[in-house]
């Protein structure tokens, strides 16, 4: 129950995220870093992953899909780190500071976090909650 819950969630987060990067792309592509290529393109096309990573985690007819949707949106996540990064540097960079490190901290923390959450609430993995098998020690 815990984990339907939370797999609605994070769909709804991702489905407004992917929203917001299809509607309004400016405070993303401030943060995006100049390493990156064809900047609008890419992060409209992050806006359209979210949307899809969010119906993939909703729809009810195959588990399989579902997984590979957490994957997606796991690696997503991790790719998406090096622009919070960025922000992070340009805003500590600012003279006002910025989000400032409240915002910040928590966010480089919360990035491996959505990364486990979307695997867990898809059931690619079930770590660390796996029942233990018949047999089997506590360490």
């Amino acid at each position: 129950m815990i984990r339907t819950g939370l797999r609605w969630l994070l769909a709804a987060f991702y489905a407004f995220a992917g929203f917001r990067h299809l509607v309004d792309p400016a405070p993303f592509l401030a943060i995006t870093p100049g390493w990156v290529p064809l900047p609008d393109a890419v992060i409209a096309l992050t806006g359209v992953a979210e949307l899809a990573g969010a119906i993939v985690l909703l729809q009810p007819w195959s588990g399989r899909l579902r997984r590979a949707g957490g994957w997606g949106l796991a690696l997503y996540a991790a790719c998406v780190f090096p622009a919070n990064i960025n922000h992070f540097a340009m805003d500590m960079a600012r003279p006002d500071g910025g989000w400032g490190l409240g915002y910040h901290v928590p966010r480089m923390f919360a990035q491996p976090l959505l990364v486990w959450l979307a695997l867990w609430v898809s059931k690619a993995v079930d770590w660390p909650f796996a029942p233990k098998k018949k047999g089997e020690r506590s360490r």
